[in-house]
């Protein structure tokens, strides 16, 4: 009699291992679903059963190694049934698959992925008693003999990152001490990892968990770290990719969208040229930031590593028509020209010749082409912006002593700006100088006359009296 039709049956237990065999061996098609990542069930983790004692595993292996080589089962790990739909005889079922991110049938169970994984948690076999990996395989003898990969959804510091940075990844690695490692991984969504150690704004911790706790991690600066210590090595140029595919690309612009476009393509196959109108590549981030902030050698490094993957880089080549691009024989373009004209900020005197554009300003500074003369840079300026910080620099002081900072002591003679002195002008009186008490941030004026000495306590350096100290002092 020819069987028509197929048999579903859920749940990988020891009564639907049963089930399953015996309709395979009865002719039907059986598709066993299970939610987890091998067969068995609740069975496979007992040690003993009753009221035999025999061994479960002895029991139960058999049925494993059976129902997954039986050619009429076919196993559908990691599972769930959503819905069943039709009648007795004729049903459609609805199945949600979970993704394993491993492919079970090239995965030979060799075990080398757990062993690299830096990622521990509790495992799911032992009910939490132990540790296992993210990497992991249900339990040895487990069918399917494949490993999974448990992923419990988008971190919250990689969802925030606009490049989806593998934070989580790379600090286990450093945590490690894989130092290697983790700046693959990091390169692997970021091809500018020095520079975003040291300018990101890090919103990944603003929305780290750890802020649930106390602080969140310094993932910005592990990041810097890890390019830091890597980076201190001899430079090893990357190994040649190869061509796949016959048409070319080009990109207008050398900055960070351009030369990660071109990255991406190149070990995608394809052949890219870069347009570049300035004497250097790397955009704002070599012309915008100034050289304390970001120093040139950490962009210069990153940036050959990108040029070195088989990159045509063409600098001093300002692009200005797209038609006679595409006359060279490229078959796609991508503009990636950057934001390079500044603003002046709609003010009073905002048009005077002595007021700079700062994107100007920073570029002509980076490529030494400063054409402004030198006394007014390092004369007097009376204002300067720099990001959202406003210092004002105003010629009165006040005849006040200055507080005691880090020294510890405040030295006769001191002024102190006004801009510094806070909001409202400190008071000044006649009075009997009393020594502060210990820890006090500011301590009066001690006149050339009074001896000095040393301790070990804050603030570091304190008076001693000499006979010839006047009574009577300003008290700052």
């Amino acid at each position: 009699m020819e069987k028509i039709g197929a048999v579903m049956v859920v749940g990988g237990g020891v009564g639907g291992m049963q089930a399953s065999l015996d309709l395979a061996n009865s002719g039907f098609k059986v598709y066993l679903v299970e939610e987890s990542s091998a067969i068995g069930g609740r069975m496979a983790q007992l040690d003993k059963t009753f009221p035999t004692n025999d061994c479960s595993m002895c029991t139960i292996s058999p049925k494993l190694v059976e129902t997954g080589r039986h050619l009429n089962i076919q196993l559908v790990m990691d599972s769930e049934v959503m819905q069943v739909d039709g009648q007795a005889g004729n049903f459609s079922v609805t199945v949600r698959h979970k993704p394993r991110y491993i492919d079970i049938s090239k995965c030979n169970g060799c075990s080398e992925c757990a062993q690299v994984c830096p990622i521990l948690m509790p495992g799911r076999f032992d009910e939490g008693m132990a540790q296992q990996r993210a990497a992991y395989k249900l339990y040895p003898q487990a069918v399917p003999n494949a490993y999974a990969i448990e992923k419990r959804g988008v971190a919250p510091c990689r969802d925030a990152c606009p490049a989806g940075q593998r934070a989580q990844g790379y600090i286990a690695l450093i945590r490690d001490g894989r130092y290697d490692e983790a700046m693959r991984v990091i390169k692997e969504d970021n091809p500018f990892p020095g520079i975003c150690g040291r300018i990101c704004n890090h919103r990944c911790e603003e929305e780290c968990n750890r802020n649930l706790v106390d602080q969140p991690l310094s993932i910005a600066t592990l990041k810097r770290f890890v390019t830091d210590r890597v980076y201190a090595e001899p430079y090893l140029p990357p190994d040649p990719l190869p061509y796949n595919f016959a048409e070319p690309v080009v990109i207008i612009g050398a900055g960070p969208c351009g030369l990660t476009a071109a990255r991406d393509l190149r070990k995608l196959g394809y052949p890219v040229t870069v347009f570049e109108a300035l004497p250097l590549a790397g955009g704002m981030l070599r012309v915008g930031v100034p050289d304390y902030r970001l120093p040139p050698m950490v962009v210069d490094r990153e940036v050959r590593e990108i040029i070195d993957l088989g990159i045509d880089l063409r600098l001093n080549t300002p692009v200005t028509s797209l038609d006679e691009v595409m006359k060279e024989g490229f078959k796609a373009v991508l503009v990636a020209v950057g934001a390079h004209v500044g603003k002046k900020l709609p003010i009073p005197g905002a048009d005077l010749p002595e007021v700079l554009i700062n994107t100007q300003f920073l570029r002509d500074v980076s490529l030494a082409n400063l054409n402004v003369e030198p006394q007014f840079l390092l004369g007097n300026p009376q204002a300067v912006i720099r990001n959202r910080h406003v210092l004002v620099r105003e010629e009165e002081t006040w005849p006040w002593t200055a507080p005691a900072r880090r020294s510890g002591w405040a030295r006769p003679g001191w002024t102190w700006p006004a801009w510094r002195a806070g909001r409202r002008r400190p008071r000044t009186s006649k009075k009997s100088a009393k020594p502060k008490k210990k820890g006090s941030p500011c301590i009066p004026a001690v006149p050339s006359s009074a001896s000095w000495k040393r301790t070990d306590t804050w603030p570091g350096w304190r008076r001693s009296r000499s006979p010839s100290w006047s009574s009577t002092e300003t008290d700052g």
